[in-house]
């Protein structure tokens, strides 16, 4: 049959559009008071918030960040820096981390009364009236429950029993958010494996506010952050401990870091803390925030350091609450020996330092640096997620151009932002032997380069006695 027209079929475009990887998302783990979610999501679990109130919905709130350091990071990223998405995991599990509370009388205001944000709302919550005699009031009938603040709320119903009582006799549990401990939260680390499979986002910042002081916990960090599932990097945000048995001092901060070999390329140690009106924040909490921040303003890439950048914060403390002051000389001390500090010199308070653990021991600046490690950090996640639906095609001249025209095309678009100084992708003759080819293995080499910080500005005055004649000639 004739085929008598125009006709139109379509090929498969050649270049691939690059899959870029997420930048300044934070991986939190700890303890938050899920018993009061409305929504609440399962302990160990990984869940995206992108908003406060969606946070609030499925983790709970408490201003009780000590217990609950969860809480601390979701106020801090979205209330002060504006930031999102975070991927929150809590592993305060209610239903094995609790404890029973033995029946009391409490009094009651309103026809309130008020329980702990701690006690659950469960079958275990049992209201009778003041002395513990006589039945068990029934729920929905003689009262109702709701949390808020930081309480649950037993709320006496107008057409039930007790609505006139000043006291009321309750047994309840409640979660034991001290059974979070460090031990738990290095294990529940591991959970970090769920976010590409659950969420679809790789996470780049890992942050444990109240435990990455723990040199154990620490290293697991700095470890997943070398390799999520095996293939993603991303930087481990760790505190050094302020408290009486921590450092104290800035020259103490510097032993300390040692002492809790806090040297490795993928950590970003903070010392000490930051403090808000009322508030109390990790600087690793902070340092989080702010490096969303300045991510977000350079359109999701992390090539600019979050130095000299603004921190949410009207002093810098200890973990007592004790006041601590840098003199410029002292906070780069601190830089020089790889902590990130805050700093108030020029312009209100700010973050200081651009190094990464391993200075000054690593010389590698692609390691040392922060925006210069984490922009490698980046693109090999963002070449890692592009060429993933190439992976067993035929490996022919065709699948080989297409892989490197994409990528050069996007390092291109770096280099033509700004975002690099240079950058190439070649396939190198010495690095793809014949063997390697046969048995489907095949190895690009990108060479970049990003942009360092200019961390040092150095101005050279001189007299020029030359000026004064041409000056008195006129």
């Amino acid at each position: 049959m004739a085929n008598h027209g125009v006709y139109v079929s379509e090929q498969e475009t050649s270049v691939s559009t690059p899959i870029v990887a997420t930048s300044g998302v934070p991986f939190v783990i700890g303890a938050a008071p899920v018993q009061s979610a409305g929504s609440p999501t399962p302990a160990g679990i990984p869940v995206m918030a992108i908003s406060w109130g969606e946070a609030v919905e499925k983790l709970g709130y408490s201003d009780d960040w000590e217990s609950y350091p969860l809480c601390e990071f979701m106020y801090s990223h979205f209330k002060l820096f504006g930031c999102q998405p975070v991927i929150f995991c809590n592993i305060l599990d209610p239903t094995s981390m609790k404890e029973s509370v033995a029946a009391a009388d409490i009094a009651v205001a309103d026809h309130k009364a008020l329980l702990p944000v701690e006690a659950i709302n469960d079958a275990t919550l049992v209201v009778k009236e003041a002395g513990g005699a006589g039945d068990a009031y029934v729920k929905d009938t003689d009262y109702s429950t709701y949390y808020y603040g930081e309480n649950l709320v037993v709320e006496l119903l107008g057409d039930g029993k007790g609505y006139a009582a000043e006291e009321v006799n309750i047994a309840y549990s409640k979660t034991t958010p001290a059974s979070v401990t460090d031990t738990e939260v290095a294990t529940g680390l591991e959970s970090i494996e769920l976010c590409m499979t659950k969420l679809g986002v790789v996470p780049d910042l890992i942050c444990a506010p109240g435990h990455s002081q723990v040199a154990t916990v620490a290293a697991v960090m700095a470890t997943k952050a070398a390799g999520i599932n095996g293939l993603f990097r991303a930087k481990a945000l760790i505190d050094i401990d302020s408290s009486s048995s921590g450092a104290t001092t800035y020259d103490a901060a510097i032993t300390k870091k040692g002492d809790s070999n806090f040297v490795d390329e993928n950590e970003i140690p903070c010392w000490p803390m930051f403090g808000l009106d009322k508030y109390k924040f990790h600087a690793s909490t902070q340092m989080a925030g702010l490096m969303a921040q300045v991510d977000t303003g350079n359109g999701g890439c992390p090539y600019e350091s979050p130095s000299n950048k603004s921190l949410q914060c009207d002093r810098m403390i200890l973990a007592d609450g004790t006041e601590v002051n840098l003199t410029l000389a002292q906070a780069n001390m601190l830089n020089a020996n790889g902590i990130v500090t805050g700093l108030n010199f020029m312009g209100g308070w700010v973050a200081w330092g651009n190094y990464t653990a391993c200075y000054p021991s690593n010389n590698d600046v692609k390691n040392y640096f922060i925006p210069v490690s984490r922009m490698f950090d980046w693109v090999g996640n963002t070449v890692i997620q592009t060429c993933w639906s190439k992976v067993d095609k035929p490996m022919n001249r065709r699948l080989l151009d297409t892989i490197m025209d994409t990528v050069n095309i996007w390092l291109n678009g770096l280099v033509g932002s700004g975002y690099l100084l240079g950058a190439r992708v070649e396939m190198l003759e010495d690095e793809n032997p014949q063997a390697n080819l046969i048995a489907g293995i095949v190895k690009f080499h990108i060479a970049m380069t990003p942009p360092s910080p200019a961390q040092e500005i150095e101005f050279v005055l001189e007299y020029d006695a030359s000026y004064v004649a041409s000056a008195l000639a006129s």
